[in-house]
């Protein structure tokens, strides 16, 4: 499979017919195109995948082919937001857009040491696998466009002293908004959320019940974003925003609830529970343990005895 690595947006705008940005570091743009031409913009049956040495922020209503992000598959639907870091790696095949697709285009170096910096930091979009990517109602469609229409204006003005710091408003401003229609949609989507943490339950279930705790350890985070098929900050705030407890906390209550059973339930002395739920120490069962109910292992056998 062809990678083409576009190592500065001078390349990213000539790949696309479009004028050398304005600013090396900054480029925005809307592509507009006719019948014929969305037809011809189909890529070839080879895939081809992609490679950014910069931040793309587009808005594209994808009509039909592949579009892979990490390892997941698009999910094409009017109205949907795209976010790209440097260095992140998307595939197409057989794309076709409509006729109106908006981008921004910007290196670390046009965002270093202002808000947006730190904006980015703290957005997981940046990092979503793109079946997680942002899907817009036509309202909050019309107000993206419109801050891509004004971002837009104020670069194709003669650029001053004042430019950077008015682009620079308007990409918070957009941010901002997307952080915004993030988590409507987050909570738009409670059924799948549901699911989605029935499925984490169920896998810590098979992994106990398959004695993989005491072979291999606390599976992490990252490993049961895995095995969901998702990226980890995406179940992260997924689970969050259904349990109001990150995964690591949910993880963590399995195993104190599994531990009282088999405390109270069998034979086993702290150590050896400790060890079947996959502590490599047994201190770190008791901390845990105790932080989670308020007893320590042998006062909560106690209590339940006395009860």
């Amino acid at each position: 499979m062809e990678n083409i690595v576009f190592n500065n947006i001078t390349e990213f705008n000539k790949a696309q017919d479009l004028p050398a940005p304005e600013n090396p570091l900054f480029t925005v743009g809307c592509k507009v195109l006719s019948e014929d031409e969305i037809q011809n913009c189909v890529s070839s049956q080879t895939e081809v995948s992609y490679t950014n040495q910069f931040y793309i922020i587009s808005l594209k209503n994808i009509v039909s082919g592949e579009l892979i992000y990490g390892r997941t598959k698009y999910d094409s639907e009017t109205g949907t937001m795209f976010f790209s870091s440097p260095n992140q790696t998307y595939t197409i095949k057989d794309i076709i857009v409509s006729s109106e697709s908006w981008f921004i285009a910007f290196h670390e170096d046009f965002i270093s040491g202002t808000n947006v910096r730190k904006l980015i930091k703290n957005y997981n979009f940046f990092n979503y696998n793109v079946n997680e990517a942002l899907h817009l109602s036509p309202k909050e469609e019309n107000i993206i466009k419109t801050i891509f229409k004004t971002i837009e204006t104020e670069y194709q003005n003669n650029q001053d002293e004042f430019s950077k710091d008015i682009i620079l408003t308007h990409l918070e401003a957009l941010l901002k908004y997307a952080d915004r229609f993030y988590k409507r949609q987050f909570l738009n989507r409670k059924e799948i959320n549901k699911a989605l943490f029935t499925r984490f339950k169920d896998i810590l279930d098979d992994y106990f019940e398959s004695n993989l705790l005491e072979e291999n350890g606390i599976p992490t985070a990252e490993w049961m974003a895995n095995k969901l098929g998702v990226s980890h900050r995406y179940m992260r705030d997924t689970i969050k925003t259904e349990t109001g407890k990150t995964a690591v906390d949910q993880i963590n209550l399995y195993l104190v609830e599994e531990a009282k059973n088999l405390l109270l339930g069998t034979n086993a002395s702290i150590s050896e529970t400790a060890y079947k739920l996959g502590f490599e120490y047994p201190q770190y069962f008791s901390r845990l343990f105790k932080k989670k109910t308020g007893l320590s292992p042998k006062e909560y056998i106690e209590s339940a005895t006395m009860n």
